[in-house]
């Protein structure tokens, strides 16, 4: 009979956040220096495409592809379709094929496993083998912007309306102890914060300040002030707009259910990256976001420590 106990095993659960989550890639890093490399990876939405990369050994080309995008990068790869979602993903999903090699999830170096959501029942849908692109692509598929995907003979959307910090896929992935990213901390009320700007300014807060600059958005958005019934007056007093309602419901579903699932079944230490002002599709702005995930984790050296003893009680 062997009396050897099995090491315990270290989960990494990546959350959900759209440009935010680059900062997964300094969060890794950061863990990494701390001595900390994580053996089973979780993944909803942005946390699903870093952490697929991660257990395929590819984060270094990852960092180096998204540090070099610019915006007009990121403007070309928005294939807008107007049908389920502002953009299809098929244009974002090519480029990364031709930049990435699209693993069997089963085959994969590190075990991984992506999370989306049953657009019909509700039904949280856990991607553990199959091809990894098809798992990141419908753990992204935010609501109202990316399409929904058909896989499984189900019409699938963004994992983080289900479970925004898949940390339960993690444990049922034999993770033993579970660091947990969060990088929807601090948006609440992100999108209701700057009622005293002009009305053009709050509708394309989502897509960043270089749209805002754009010549071409200014214009299209000068011409629509016409149709006062949709926008109304340009005034602090105003109810929000459509687009301030959804993205602060998001931002308020997701807080509230990553809460509740956490509650539930704590990680074991939490970093929450502070990117509230980081724009939805600012995905150019990969060196800012990076270097804020080093610094969450330098927050939560005390938690570490708790983890690093945990890992060693074998």
């Amino acid at each position: 009979m062997n009396d050897k106990k099995r090491r315990p095993r270290l989960g990494l659960a990546l959350g959900s956040g759209a440009a935010r989550g680059w900062s997964h890639i300094g969060v890794i890093r950061a863990l990494e220096d701390q001595g900390l490399e994580p053996d089973v990876i979780s993944g909803t939405s942005i946390g699903a495409l870093v952490g697929g990369a991660y257990a395929a050994g590819e984060l270094d080309r990852l960092e180096e592809w998204v540090r070099a995008l610019e915006w007009s990068d990121v403007v070309t790869l928005l294939d807008l379709k107007l049908e389920g979602g502002l953009i299809e993903g098929r244009k974002l999903f090519d480029e990364f094929a031709r930049e990435f090699r699209d693993w069997l999830i089963e085959a994969l170096p590190k075990p991984f496993g992506a999370v989306a959501t049953s657009l019909y029942n509700g039904r949280e849908v856990w991607f553990r083998e199959g091809s990894m692109f098809s798992a990141m692509r419908a753990s992204i598929a935010l609501p109202g912007l990316f399409t929904p995907v058909v896989q499984r003979g189900e019409v699938l959307v963004d994992g983080g309306l289900v479970n925004p910090v898949p940390v339960s896929l993690c444990r049922a992935m034999g993770a033993d102890v579970v660091i947990a990213v969060d990088l929807n901390a601090d948006i609440l009320g992100k999108h209701l914060r700057k009622r005293e700007e002009d009305w053009t300014e709050r509708l394309v807060d989502l897509l960043g300040d270089e749209v805002r600059s754009s010549d071409f958005v200014q214009s299209l958005l000068n011409g629509a002030m016409r149709i006062r019934g949709w926008v109304g007056e340009p005034t602090s007093k105003r109810p929000p707009s459509m687009m301030e309602v959804v993205a602060s419901s998001i931002n308020v579903m997701q807080v509230r259910v990553t809460r509740s699932r956490m509650a539930g079944d704590p990680p074991e230490a939490l970093i929450a990256p502070r990117l509230a002002e980081l724009g939805l599709m600012e995905f150019h702005r990969a060196d800012m976001a990076i270097e804020e995930g080093r610094r969450a984790v330098g927050r939560k050296l005390d938690e570490l420590d708790l983890v690093r003893e945990l890992l060693d009680r074998a």
